[in-house]
């Protein structure tokens, strides 16, 4: 029996446009509420996020089965941490900042097993294997894994050509608000040359055959970077969309 496939990377490489929400509470009660709203996939966010490797594998336990996919965001692309959660159940991981060419190949080979890389092979006690009972786990898994990695600096930029030419990225997810901070206007990233820039990234994303990904949190600025070409499209954040709700809920009774 070889590794379950890996059905977010199917469809994106089917060229579906995939809609998804951010889930930040670092809790699995939350994220299963997240699952049964219908989107097509949810980040657990580990960078900006509470969350650490238990509770990361809390809400893999409950995504198990569901149609909602999982990916996981880490804080970094280190080899031990994405075995880690390649072995909690991840099948696909979001990994921020990467600048380079030969930072994205190092990440495809933590993310394989030998020969194409170096993930350590011990997953029989893990859930990913469903603890030894997919006989075939290790020798099939590699076609599984799905790597999105995040350029959000002018050197990811920069460097963008070269990474989209790394055999093994899945998606390159631009980060607008990281970019927009390295470009000199903090906070902003609507001002002309960030969306250009944006613009310009997404194009070139979709051209060389990969998946365009990005956030965004209102449906005008969604739009137009999926017109762009962004087909792993972020549409909300768990905490936004509660503090906000909240907050509307408190004036309405306390000032109305």
């Amino acid at each position: 029996m070889p590794a379950p496939e890996n059905r977010l990377k199917s469809a994106l490489a089917r060229g579906e446009t995939l809609y998804g929400c951010w889930a930040g509470f670092a809790a699995p009660y939350p994220t299963e509420v997240l699952a049964e709203a219908g989107f097509d996939w949810l980040v657990i966010d580990a960078e900006h996020a509470p969350n650490d490797l238990r509770s990361i594998s809390a809400q893999l336990g409950v995504l198990r089965g569901a149609e909602t996919q999982p990916v996981v965001r880490l804080p970094m692309g280190e080899t031990w941490a994405i075995k880690q959660v390649l072995d909690a159940g991840a099948q696909t991981l979001l990994i921020p900042m990467v600048e380079s060419a030969a930072q994205a190949e190092g990440l495809v080979r933590a993310m394989r097993y030998p020969p194409e890389g170096v993930r350590g092979s011990g997953a029989a006690l893990a859930r990913a294997s469903r603890f030894s009972g997919i006989p075939d786990y290790i020798r099939t898994a590699n076609a599984q894994t799905c790597l999105m990695v995040q350029v959000e600096t002018r050197a990811g930029l920069a460097a963008l050509d070269e990474i989209l030419a790394v055999e093994g990225v899945d998606v390159v997810f631009i980060g607008p608000s990281d970019l927009a901070a390295d470009m000199g206007h903090l906070g902003d990233a609507s001002v002309p040359e960030v969306q250009e820039a944006i613009k310009d990234a997404l194009g070139r994303i979709a051209a060389a055959g990969c998946a365009p990904g990005i956030l965004a949190l209102d449906p005008e600025t969604a739009t137009r970077y999926r017109d762009w070409g962004a087909r792993f499209l972020a549409v909300g954040i768990d905490v936004v969309l509660l503090a906000e709700a909240a907050r509307a809920l408190a004036a309405r009774w306390r000032d109305g």
